[in-house]
């Protein structure tokens, strides 16, 4: 090329380069790196390199440019515009050839990597860049004269026509290979997968002809209680589906340890558990499939967030050596591995599956997809993030260091171990008010925006119905009752007579809380038991003394900043987590939450591989450590009992909830040590 060639400037990126007269604007682009999008390899079939030439004098780049500085439109677009239509001024940069100096517009539609918005604790941009993308070729037919094999032949189309040196071919598509190339009268769509550590692409998937229909990826969230699945359009990146069910592994133990012990106490335990999974994972991707009329051919990519119990068992190792110090991890780098691997039937078996790494024996895949989604190294302020689950994952830095911990919560934020308590489902009370000065309750259920007391509530219930409480109902009614004077500091929960309310009632040796009872039917009342407020005390008394932790690892006794993550992370009201103890005292204003952040950081890493490279780098400068042998971790856990603490203040707490000076203690005047009611 010389200075005589004219100049062509794409827009919005601003590379710019002079090429031959007759050059596709398409072949300019590829030649500057130039985000425009196209399947077909320049035969005017796809459509994707659709271009707006801008005209007029652009002083700034010396050009002077007319509709003359293209070639005239030919036949391929005048067909396609007839049959599908092209926007008004627009031209296909595969057939609009440079005549003179031209600027040339990319429009968003036309770009590969499309940014789209993430809304979570943080709204930030998420480029599109999957490790998947289609290729459609023209290969040579077979000839008497020359042996070589389909796939050589396949090899030597995609390096002509696309300049890929070499590529790579899952087995399991041989067999496919022979049939679908004469079906497509040897033309041919691939679905190429990069690996971000390699550059030899492998072929994953083929359709005969030219196939341009939609490609979707899997991001999963595979918890201890439940599995959450979205599916994502790969070329939007919106989620275009999801659903969840619960753990199958649940009947051999609700908390983790108690599956390591199945494991550990009967023979093939491990097997046991790992078929359960992928048995579960298999027929949640068909049947969520099936609801949303997607092609289970369409899916081409999938990723895996998941704590390293969980993780091992799903990849088929034993997880015995995690029940034990040192909690050693068979492998804690992100993984590649295929759906055959898994025995997920219900997809192609090359489909590629991509599991990001663990940081410790105790902090998983699922800690690495909520760092990846929140960015907690990038915060300038001391940043808490915890994602609450059964076990639960938390995160303490900012852009000088980021530790990281688990904490063995349990299942009762979820719902279980409750007396009343269900999963997250329509007819769950999940919102909680308490009179403090008649302790009489109003609340919601799922699937009603009416409260309780509000006209119209009783026809709601008379279809849904009010079966029980959820996690987020829990938190809610328990922070109630302490705020009303219904329960002291140490949780205790007054009689009838100390409280001043029939809704107290006698439960064995102890007080129940009466939230709701149907007199219309034999139904038994929706309680909070003595029992109930125990199992939460302990589960946000692990939280809380992992989180003090971390800070007393980094040095400071402040938080400046508190991100709440997990399945119901959305729902938690902030104010009611932070009078139950769950989390440090902050500025509320300085709370947020960011749903499943690890079920997000799942999607990121599908909809962007270099985002693989990114998690992969920053898990290697987190600091961990380990809960199960600090020996400060017990001092934490005992303070943390009292709700909301023992011995530390809460002073953003107070400016906004007025704590009542309750206390109920029947078994003698036992004083706690420096104890302070706040």
């Amino acid at each position: 090329m010389t200075d005589k060639n004219p100049l062509v400037v794409f827009s919005p990126s601003g590379k710019r380069g002079r090429f031959p007269v007759g050059t596709p604007i398409l072949h300019a682009a590829r030649s500057l790196g130039v985000d425009l999008d196209s399947v077909c390899g320049g035969r005017g079939i796809c459509s994707r390199c659709q271009i707006t030439p801008s005209f007029g004098s652009f002083p700034k780049y010396q050009i002077t440019a007319s509709e003359s500085s293209l070639s005239k439109w030919n036949e391929i677009e005048a067909r396609y515009d007839r049959v599908r239509g092209l926007k008004k001024g627009r031209r296909l940069g595969c057939q609009a050839k440079i005549q003179a100096d031209i600027i040339v517009d990319v429009p968003p539609e036309s770009q590969v990597h499309k940014q789209i918005v993430r809304k979570s604790a943080d709204v930030r941009p998420v480029v599109m860049k999957p490790s998947t993308r289609l290729y459609f070729i023209t290969v040579d037919e077979p000839d008497m004269h020359n042996p070589e094999g389909d796939f050589e032949r396949i090899k030597k189309a995609l390096k002509e026509q696309w300049e890929i040196a070499s590529v790579e071919l899952d087995f399991s598509l041989i067999t496919k290979l022979q049939k679908a190339l004469r079906t497509g009268e040897w033309k041919l769509t691939l679905a190429l997968w990069q690996d971000h550590r390699t550059s030899i692409p492998r072929i994953t998937q083929l359709w005969p002809g030219f196939f341009d229909g939609p490609l979707h990826g899997l991001a999963m969230d595979l918890g201890s209680t439940t599995i959450a699945l979205h599916i994502c359009d790969l070329r939007s990146g919106d989620v275009v589906a999801s659903t969840g069910i619960m753990n199958p592994q649940i009947r051999f133990g609700e908390d983790l340890m108690s599956r390591v012990s199945y494991s550990m106490m009967n023979q093939d335990g491990d097997r046991e558990l790992t078929h359960e999974v992928r048995k579960a994972i298999d027929e949640l991707i068909s049947t969520t499939a099936a609801e949303n009329q997607i092609d289970l051919q369409s899916i081409v990519d999938m990723v895996i967030v998941c704590n390293p119990v969980m993780h091992h068992l799903l990849i088929g190792v034993d997880p015995v050596e995690l029940g034990q110090a040192p909690f050693a991890l068979a492998i804690s780098s992100a993984m590649n591995i295929l759906a055959s691997q898994l025995e997920l039937s219900s997809l192609s078996q090359s489909v590629p599956i991509y599991l990001l790494p663990c940081i410790a024996g105790h902090v998983g895949a699922d800690a690495a997809g909520v760092i990846l989604s929140v960015e907690p190294q990038k915060a300038t302020e001391k940043t808490l993030v915890v994602d609450v689950g059964t076990n639960a994952e938390i995160i303490f830095g900012n852009q000088s260091i980021v530790l990281a911990c688990s904490s063995p919560t349990g299942p009762a934020f979820e719902g279980a171990q409750i007396t009343s308590g269900q999963r997250a489902t329509p007819g769950a009370i999940e919102k909680v008010r308490i009179n403090p000065q008649t302790k009489e309750p109003r609340f919601k259920i799922i699937g009603s925006e009416l409260w309780s007391d509000e006209k119209g509530f009783d026809d709601v219930i008379l279809d849904a119905g009010v079966h029980g409480i959820c996690g987020s109902g829990i938190i809610e009614v328990i922070a109630e009752m302490r705020m009303a004077g219904i329960i002291d500091n140490s949780g205790l929960i007054g009689s009838k007579e100390e409280v001043g309310s029939n809704r107290l009632v006698k439960n064995g040796r102890t007080n129940a809380y009466v939230l709701y009872e149907d007199k219309h039917s034999d139904a038994a009342p929706i309680l909070v038991t003595q029992n109930d407020i125990r199992a939460i005390q302990l589960a946000k008394s692990a939280l809380y003394a992992g989180a003090r932790l971390l800070m007393k690892h980094f040095g400071t006794e402040e938080v400046e900043r508190i991100i709440l993550a997990g399945a119901f992370g959305s729902h938690i009201s902030v104010k009611h987590a932070m009078v139950l103890g769950m989390i440090p005292d902050c500025d509320l204003q300085k709370v947020v939450s960011a749903g499943n952040a690890a079920g997000s950081g799942a999607r990121i890493a599908l909809c962007n591989i270099q985002s693989r490279q990114g998690i992969e780098n920053v898990v290697l400068k987190i600091l961990k450590v380990e809960t199960a042998i600090d020996p400060n971790f017990q001092e934490h856990f005992v303070n943390a009992n009292a709700i909301p603490h023992a011995i530390d203040e809460f002073p953003n707490l107070t400016k906004a909830v007025n704590l009542p000076q309750t206390h109920f203690n029947r078994s003698g005047s036992r004083k706690r040590k420096r104890q302070r009611d706040t």
